[in-house]
């Protein structure tokens, strides 16, 4: 289990499961009259049920005394009558509560899935996939079903104990009494088990929680799986964990076993005991056999609520256990999609952020292009510094001090070794992560204090890790544009890419490429990537190492057609290779978190050996660098 996920445990395992539940009252609110009228077609239908023995007490004392088998049959039919209307009832609370719980079930499901997509990526790196999977599929139904069962029948259950036992003891008090008697053991037996078992439900979900993640993994990661053999391996790590659950769910059993046992034991002993007392009075004439009759029915009548006590109390605490993991997600803090109301009040009533500071046109051309890079156009780094979220407080921050312009339509190459920082670099300028000290404006605009929203209609990113969902070409294509566009730019964005190959598949643009776009190659699935990243015709592109899995042939034409796309935008473009550098105006060198160097692809050759070392792959102080120096220059 992740470790948030332990320590969010820890804080809220103390609090009650009645406490908890009741955070759920905002989503029932709109149901509540329907939900309401089921509860009392429930407890009218259960306290039915107790007429039952007082007309028996009657056909007994009356009918059957008198020897009168009009009086029998007017009593069985009113028996019958009162039998089917008892089904009717219950009928009619399971249609009332359908439809409305189904809908709550639904609205807590669609909270979920909108505060996850809301929450910030260092949230998602530190929670495995499975539990917020198992949060939002398991945990939900297991909460649907409390609402529609366990909570309406504590409710009726208790009210139709208490008034069975006052009609127990309107008949009867030293019976009743006597049927009184396990009442106290049974409330003390309870409130152990609910502590127990609240701690077992928890693990059990935490469980089913990591297992739900190894299946994820192991079907996403099946190729892999497949081609080191590792099977065998993986399934032994499944049944690991599956017995580890299973294990959980039989400690579940054995203290649920424990309330049944004491739960039926003491009423049925206190039950036989009247039964035995009941018998002697009726012999001595003190009590009738009809009450005697009526008294043992209403008993046997309680059984059912008295027995359903035990798993009424389990399922409440799974529910319990279930809104607890759920509020953990759902307390999270999600990214401000607002700016700042420092910004707001500059605006005029009605007005939309991008009215209120207008972006700067395009740069122009010549010299005026010249006198605008002089400002604040374009994108600019000051004083950037990172580390990310979970990292300790003496760790060396993963970027520093970052000093860096790329001005209005300029096209630079971040370059640098593996781990230096680059991806790092490039998720903080849609604030994919915020920074940690510094800023970073888009056209003199400090990105904190613009609307999440319009900021990355601005940005556009391709991911070193090209990510497709289960959709049709067209649609994750399309995806990368700020509104709806037509085929008309949809074909432009594939042309640039040379993503004409998706014209091929069995039902063209229109086809669906499957769960992460396996049924494709990586290098398909990399220029839809970088099909999706170009089609809005962004201000502002960000492309992580776009073409590395790309051939040489179709990266030269990508290249060719990408290089009119870079004309009209600024872009910061990390490249490995000295063909994706030729693309940009100028070069950027990053070394362990800092920039350490800016100039041209030349200028960079000529001047600063660990560059060199990067484009030509060899040891700065091999004798042969000359060469390697003379080769690369050459491209």
């Amino acid at each position: 289990m992740p470790t948030t996920t332990r320590a969010t445990t820890e804080t809220t395992g103390q609090l009650s499961a009645a406490r908890t539940l009741l955070r759920l009252w905002p989503y029932v609110r709109p149901v509540r009259a329907r939900w309401a009228g089921a509860a009392f077609v429930a407890v009218l239908a259960s306290c039915m049920t107790l007429a039952f023995p007082l007309v028996l007490k009657w056909i007994v004392d009356g009918p059957v005394t008198e020897r009168d088998p009009g009086g029998v049959w007017l009593g069985a039919g009113l028996l019958l009558a009162l039998g089917i209307a008892e089904a009717l009832l219950f009928g009619l609370r399971r249609w009332l509560v359908a439809r409305p719980l189904a809908g709550v079930e639904a609205a807590l499901r669609a909270d979920l899935y909108r505060h996850l997509q809301r929450l910030p990526v260092s949230f998602h790196d530190r929670w495995a996939s499975g539990q917020l999977l198992s949060r939002g599929t398991t945990d939900l139904m297991v909460v649907r079903m409390f609402l529609a069962f366990p909570l309406t029948f504590l409710i009726v259950n208790g009210v139709t104990i208490l008034a069975g036992l006052t009609v127990l003891i309107v008949q009867d008090w030293g019976l009743g009494l006597v049927l009184l008697a396990p009442a106290v053991p049974l409330i003390a037996y309870c409130y152990r088990f609910e502590g127990g078992y609240a701690g077992a439900s928890r693990r059990a979900q935490d469980q089913v929680g990591d297992l739900t993640t190894v299946v994820e993994e192991s079907v996403l990661g099946i190729r892999v799986i497949k081609g080191f053999g590792r099977h065998r391996s993986q399934a032994r790590a499944f049944r690991d964990l599956a017995g580890t659950v299973r294990g959980t769910e039989l400690l579940k059993a054995r203290l649920l076993a424990g309330i049944l046992m004491m739960i039926t034991l003491l009423p049925e002993v206190a039950l036989g005991a009247a039964l035995v007392i009941g018998t002697v009075q009726v012999s001595d004439g003190s009590l009738s056999a009809g009450t005697l009759v009526a008294f043992l029915s209403t008993a046997l009548a309680l059984r059912w609520p008295i027995e359903s006590i035990g798993f009424l109390l389990a399922m409440s605490q799974e529910a319990a256990t279930a809104t607890r993991r759920y509020f953990e997600v759902m307390d999270a803090d999600p990214e401000a999609n607002q700016a700042p109301p420092s910004d707001e009040s500059q605006r005029g009533p009605g007005q939309s952020p991008a009215a209120a500071t207008p972006l700067p046109s395009p740069a122009p051309q010549g010299e005026a292009a010249e006198d605008r890079r002089t400002g604040d156009d374009g994108l600019r780094f000051e004083g950037v510094s990172f580390r990310y979220p979970d990292a300790a407080e003496e760790a060396t921050p993963t970027l520093a001090r970052i000093d860096l312009h790329i001005r209005s339509g300029e096209t630079m190459a971040l370059v640098g070794s593996t781990g230096s920082g680059k991806t790092t670099l490039t998720a903080l300028v849609p604030r994919l992560y915020d920074v940690t000290e510094g800023r970073i404006t888009l056209d003199g605009r400090d990105i904190t204090a613009m609307p999440r929203a319009e900021l990355r209609e601005l940005v556009s990113v391709a991911f070193e890790e090209p990510t497709l969902f289960s959709a049709s070409v067209a649609d994750n294509v399309l995806m990368g544009a700020p509104e709806a566009l037509g085929p008309e730019q949809l074909e432009q964005a594939l042309g640039v890419a040379q993503a004409e190959f998706a014209h091929r598949l069995p039902d063209g643009v229109d086809t669906e490429v499957g769960e992460q776009g396996l049924s494709l190659s990586g290098g398909q699935r990399q220029r839809l990537a970088l099909a999706r990243s170009v089609v809005g015709t962004p201000r502002f592109l960000i492309l992580d190492d776009p073409l590395s899995a790309l051939d040489v042939h179709t990266e030269a034409a990508v290249e060719a057609a990408l290089r009119r796309v870079l004309s009209g935008s600024t872009a910061l473009v990390v490249a490995h290779r000295p063909s994706t550098v030729l693309l940009a105006d100028r070069v950027a060198l990053l070394s362990e978190g800092r920039i350490t160097a800016v100039g041209t692809h030349h200028e960079l050759l000529r001047a600063n050996a660990e560059y060199r070392h990067l484009m030509a792959g060899e040891n700065t102080g091999d004798t042969g660098e000359t060469d390697s120096r003379t080769e690369t220059e050459r491209v």
